[in-house]
């Protein structure tokens, strides 16, 4: 592959820790959701392939890699409540308090993205997270500075594995797709990847094992931090 002029980061599972940020974050939003119905709060469990015990998802949970507006009907459904704009704007913003909560990163990101920056990089968020969450996280962790653009799943651009973030961010940098990798830890990121004609970099420190697609990545990698040292190599 051919060194990126851009680069966008996937957020959870990328740079910040998705079990032990979103694990204790999610249960707590579930309970607030449910409050007092007990059979809400198991249904909610079960949908999302919660182990409540252990704080923690399944590997299959539509969690790991879905927004709000994907996996919120199905929340809805098993609350009995109307799955509607406000129905999934509650639930974005419990996840903002919980997130802020519970935050987590992996690695030392603020450190690691500024060695990307002294390589004159160019550098995004693409999350399915909120927008407004990315950038409260984005802030705690030191990062906004370091950042040209962040994209969630409600900025306008459609929510991965549709490639509208990496199409948005290529006409901001005034680059082709081709020339921006998309670094991520799932199977949506790599497709997103695809759907936009942008390199795809998949690291191993998600939730989610990547061996099962990682022959389609351009770029496999054990980390950002791995990232960076491999292009700060290649200078």
């Amino acid at each position: 592959m051919n060194a990126p002029r851009a680069i966008l980061f996937d957020k959870d599972g990328t740079l910040v820790d998705f079990d032990r940020t979103w694990g204790p974050a999610a249960g707590a939003v579930m309970a607030a959701l449910a409050g007092e119905d007990d059979a809400g709060l198991a249904a909610l469990h079960e949908v999302s392939h919660y182990i409540p015990a252990e704080r923690r998802f399944l590997q299959t949970s539509p969690l790991i890699a879905g927004s709000s507006r994907q996996y919120g009907p199905t929340w809805a459904k098993a609350l009995g409540r109307e799955a509607d704009l406000a129905f999934f704007r509650e639930v974005d913003r419990l996840f903002v308090q919980e997130g802020r909560r519970y935050l987590t990163p992996l690695g030392r990101p603020a450190q690691t993205l500024a060695r990307f920056r002294e390589l004159g990089l160019p550098l995004g968020i693409a999350t399915n997270d909120g927008e407004a969450n990315a950038r409260i996280q984005a802030e705690i962790l030191g990062l906004t500075a370091l950042l040209s653009a962040v994209y969630g799943h409600d900025s306008g651009f459609g929510s991965k594995p549709a490639p509208g973030m990496v199409e948005a961010f290529a006409t901001l940098m005034g680059l082709k797709p081709s020339e921006i990798a998309l670094v991520g830890d799932t199977k949506h990121d790599l497709d997103t990847a695809k759907a936009a004609g942008a390199q795809a970099i998949l690291v191993r420190c998600g939730s989610q094992p990547v061996d099962g697609f990682a022959d389609e990545a351009d770029l496999i990698v054990d980390s950002v931090e791995h990232l960076a040292e491999l292009m700060l190599e290649c200078v």
